[in-house]
């Protein structure tokens, strides 16, 4: 029988680390690069501060091209809505040798509901 999304999520989350909100928070203002692997649009409804925004489709192809990403020794906390995508990406950034990361445990959604600030670009105004 063939896996599904579940199977894979459940499968990367055996092979990688997953930190709550809380130790997340804790290594952002500690100088980790957060990393939103959710779509453009998700991300434009809102994000954690300072998160760079690579889709998970992206991940592989845009990785040597984001510097932020390639500094060994800075640690790299990964999220997308609820942190399944997110372990899928963590465990891909693993296959590339990207080794310092960390999955957000909940995702976006946990940090929102922690009550933890966000950023919201701002609704242009075409009057």
């Amino acid at each position: 029988m063939a896996k599904t999304s579940h199977d894979l999520v459940v499968e990367a989350k055996s092979k990688i680390k997953e930190v709550s909100v809380v130790d997340a928070r804790e290594m952002i203002q500690s100088g980790a690069v957060v990393l939103d692997v959710r779509e453009p649009g998700e991300f434009e409804n809102g994000h954690v501060p300072g998160a760079i925004n690579l889709p998970r489709g992206l991940l592989e192809f845009k990785l040597a091209a984001t510097p932020e990403l390639n500094q060994p020794d800075t640690p790299i906390v990964v999220y997308c809505k609820t942190s399944g995508r997110s372990a899928l990406a963590v465990a891909t950034l693993a296959d590339m040798g990207v080794t310092n990361t960390v999955n957000m445990g909940g995702g976006y959604d946990a940090w929102a509901e922690a009550g933890y600030p966000t950023d919201k670009p701002p609704a242009i105004d075409y009057n």
